[in-house]
């Protein structure tokens, strides 16, 4: 086998290697044993609360135990591929088992990374809002355009994205959306990209081309399960209903099936308008409620909670986590970790990996300089 192949498959290995023992496979083997044994039991279902806990573990360990049993087996296809290609001269062989090695040890790098999500709330379902900043129309769209980035990446990693409330901009774009993002680990993945996002490029509505910079604000908060307990009082808050807007047929702008939620001591509001009914919206709401207050109290216990509390309330220059510039260069460069991407396009398409990876990794591991911004 050749050098720099065998090299690949080394680390690829060394990767698998580094997972089974964070995961401490033998436990995790026995563990997801006992499991399987307890969700076959009739009787587990007679408390449903404690079914769920079950389901939710055995779910998250099964998935973890299947995913690196398939690293291995492609690990072994594409190295016995290169060696038939090889005692055949066969380099259509060994450049596909090549490139199976590689794929390998990209999902290997990807799984080490999630590795880093065991926080309490990284594996939950998250709300992820989308605000636009002052500017009007140039911000109102750039908003629209991060809230398709973020439903995008959703969709390509199997992520249900369900839309639960969205303000329209008067010309264009939006003042703001919120998403459900529903999937494993969802929170832990998309919990680093909180905070002002900064946009340059040639404004598409300035008859003159020139230059604008617009700004607009992600805030991600994870959805609370049964585990988590939130006591909100309905005194301390006050429910606003009124008419739904956008796409929904001929109910729309009929009856007051919107809810807002506003909760007065912390000033959080929280809205839904994605049911036709209004009480489907209300429940909705109070959820998202108990999410945003547990989102509160998880960042009272991160170092950098007051660093990112501000970011949120003042959308604009000095508080961006990212910048993307469109002319007259390509670039996108975070600025809390310097990872940076020449293909803008890819990344408002959803190519966010890489950078949540290096914030994740800054977030558990410390460390980072200060990042200089890019014009």
């Amino acid at each position: 086998m050749r050098a720099e192949i065998q090299s690949l498959l080394e680390a690829a290995k060394q990767s698998v290697g580094l997972l089974r023992r964070h995961l401490d496979w033998d436990t995790v083997d026995r563990r997801l044993g006992e499991l399987n044994a307890r969700s076959e039991d009739p009787d587990l279902w007679n408390d449903p609360a404690a079914a769920q806990a079950v389901m939710r573990e055995r779910n998250a360990l099964d998935e973890s135990v299947a995913a690196i049993r398939k690293i291995e087996g492609d690990l072994d296809d594409g190295a016995t591929l290169i060696e038939l290609g090889e005692a055949e001269s066969d380099e259509a062989s060994i450049a596909e088992g090549e490139e199976t090695i590689r794929r390998a040890q990209a999902e290997a790098a990807r799984r080490q990374v999630e590795t880093l999500l065991s926080g309490e709330a990284d594996a939950n379902d998250t709300y992820l809002e989308v605000h636009s900043g002052a500017g009007g129309t140039e911000s109102q769209d750039w908003a629209q355009m991060l809230a398709r980035m973020y439903a995008r990446w959703g969709e390509k990693h199997g992520f249900k994205v369900d839309l639960l409330e969205q303000q329209d901009g008067e010309e264009a774009g939006i003042k703001g959306v919120t998403f459900l993002l529903k999937g494993h680990n969802a929170y832990g993945w998309l919990k680093t990209e909180s905070g002002v996002h900064r946009l340059v490029r040639i404004s598409p509505f300035d008859s003159n081309a020139r230059r604008h910079t617009s700004f607009a604000s992600v805030w991600v908060y994870p959805v609370v399960d049964d585990r988590i307990q939130i006591d909100i009082k309905e005194s301390d808050c006050r429910i606003d209903t009124y008419r739904s807007s956008g796409a929904g047929g001929q109910h729309v702008n009929t009856t007051d099936s919107a809810v807002r939620i506003t909760h007065i001591p912390s000033g959080i509001v929280v809205a839904c308008q994605q049911e036709r009914s209004q009480h489907k919206n209300r429940a909705t709401a109070w959820n998202m409620l108990r999410a945003r207050l547990y989102e509160a109290e998880l960042k009272k216990r991160e170092e950098k909670a007051n660093a990112e509390q501000a970011a949120k309330t003042d959308i604009g220059w000095g508080h961006q986590i990212r910048s993307y510039v469109l002319q007259p260069y390509q670039l996108v460069k975070d600025l809390r970790t310097g990872v940076t991407s020449t293909t803008p396009s890819d990344v408002l398409d959803g190519d966010l990996d890489s950078f949540m990876e290096a914030a994740l990794a800054q977030r558990v591991y410390g460390g980072g300089a200060e990042v200089e911004d890019i014009d």
